[in-house]
């Protein structure tokens, strides 16, 4: 039997990150993952490889609808989708290494297998074949992150009806892909086969798309797909029934006036959430509270009700985000080690890998409205943008910025185009360190970038004096 200071169950970002650290403050430290591979859903079947798919997809469409403009012309143009797969492995692969690599470089124990709790101090790995090891620790942090949700009217076979993970390994682009939920995930996987040829129907339950982020942002996107990819949207509908054929997935929903829409696709990709994973981890051996959705509560210290057992990243409440899990690793370490980390949940920024790309940070103009706050509102298109017309000729896309009225604190910034994915970072330092509409507006940036919409929105909210619009 090993004895560890700390073990560590599940290998995603927050959980391989909250290994390294520990084991970089002095900590023995061990991990416990159940498939073959480290990286979690984020390396394995979530943010790295449908990031390459969608890159790979951008190269085509650009090339298919923009190079001639740029004076670049190009004959029989098609399409390898087994190539464009087969390069979305190898990046996993070599992702997924990095880790590997990681582990033995810090002296982290690696233990494949299904971890459980025995009792509070006691891990039990339980492999796919052999015996079973037990490990002791003083203290356990649960990283085992979400899986896709679902509901019971739902048929998921994974072949016609399937999850993110099967549209990360279809053997073909499909001809007609119905995404059911209108939210990051499906429309990010619905732009990659959008791109390559696809017809994409979204149905959502909700009035827009993307309905967690600010309005404004939801409302470009949509106009952004419907135009350029040729995306249909079916909203404020709500679905009855999703199930697959032999060769295709059927759906049945009612819109608003209770009318009955039926569509036939090649596939259904249900793209309705995630849900904390947790099964079969033995929390009730150990004491561990969980709350009505399934997920594990925490204190303000990300300590369950259990001294010694912490929990972060999907299991427990937040935006399901790997950047999340990863500070909230390095933050359970670092308390261990003794130290005073900090985390501002309101300033973990979200991002849609579309494009044009989405991205924001702090309060959106729906919560401000909602709490009676005061507040200023700052915009400036991309149109504008000499940068943005140089390079990408965009036609879409803004950068918003909302800050307190009497103050003029930044308390929220909403961004739609191009590289946004990016230029959000500016937004998080300055709200990190309290800064005003005008400190940003006062910064000089270069010229000609993308950022300058940033500092123009920043004028836009400080006093309406926008140089460029």
């Amino acid at each position: 039997m090993s004895n560890y200071d700390v073990v560590v169950i599940g290998s995603g970002p927050g959980g391989y990150v909250a290994a390294i650290r520990c084991a970089q403050l002095g900590m023995k430290t061990a991990i416990v993952e159940k498939y073959n591979t480290l990286g979690g859903t984020c390396l394995n079947v979530g943010c790295i490889p449908s990031k390459a798919l969608l890159d790979s997809s951008e190269h085509f469409h650009n090339a298919s609808h923009s190079f001639k403009e740029h004076g670049i012309d190009i004959k029989d143009l098609k399409v390898n989708f087994k190539q464009m797969i087969e390069r979305k492995r190898g990046v996993v692969e070599q992702t997924c290494a990095g880790i590997d690599f990681l582990m033995k470089k810090n002296k982290i124990d690696v233990h494949n297998g299904f971890g459980s709790f025995k009792d509070k101090n006691t891990i039990q790995v339980t492999p796919e074949k052999g015996d079973s090891v037990e490990l002791k620790t003083k203290n356990t942090i649960i990283a085992t992150g979400s899986k896709p949700a679902s509901f019971p009217f739902i048929q998921l076979d994974k072949k016609r009806v399937i999850t993110s993970t099967e549209a990360l390994e279809l053997d073909e682009v499909p001809k007609h892909m119905i995404i059911v939920g209108g939210g990051v995930i499906g429309l990010e996987l619905g732009s990659v086969y959008a791109r390559l040829g696809s017809k994409i129907s979204v149905v959502e339950y909700m009035d827009g798309i993307i309905p967690t982020m600010d309005k404004s942002l939801g409302k470009e996107l949509q106009k952004n797909l419907k135009k350029e990819l040729g995306f249909e949207f079916y909203m404020s509908h709500k679905v009855t029934e999703v199930k697959g054929e032999a060769k295709k997935a059927t759906l049945k929903a009612e819109n608003k006036k209770g009318e009955l829409v039926e569509l036939e696709a090649d596939y259904a990709l249900v793209s309705v959430g995630r849900r904390p994973y947790t099964d079969n981890l033995g929390l009730e051996n150990a004491g561990v509270k969980v709350d009505d959705r399934g997920r594990v509560d925490v204190d303000g210290h990300l300590q369950t009700n259990v001294p010694g057992i912490y929990a972060i990243g999907d299991v427990v409440k937040g935006a399901m985000l790997a950047h999340k899990a990863e500070e909230e690793g390095v933050f359970v370490a670092e308390a261990l080690a003794g130290q005073k980390p900090h985390i501002d949940h309101n300033l973990i920024p979200g991002v849609v890998y579309t494009w044009p790309e989405v991205a924001a940070v702090g309060k959106t103009e729906e919560e401000l409205k909602a709490a009676g706050a005061k507040y200023k509102s700052g915009m400036f298109p991309f149109k504008a943008s000499g940068r943005a017309r140089a390079s990408m000729d965009e036609k879409y896309g803004f950068v918003k910025i909302l800050s307190d009225e009497v103050t003029d604190e930044v308390l929220g910034v909403h961004m739609i185009g191009p590289r946004c994915a990016d230029l959000i970072i500016e937004a998080v330092v300055a709200m990190e360190y309290r800064a005003t509409a005008e400190d940003i507006s006062r910064i000089c940036h270069p010229h000609p970038t993308f950022t300058e919409a940033f500092k123009e929105a920043a004028l836009d909210a400080t006093e309406k004096r926008a140089l460029h619009i």
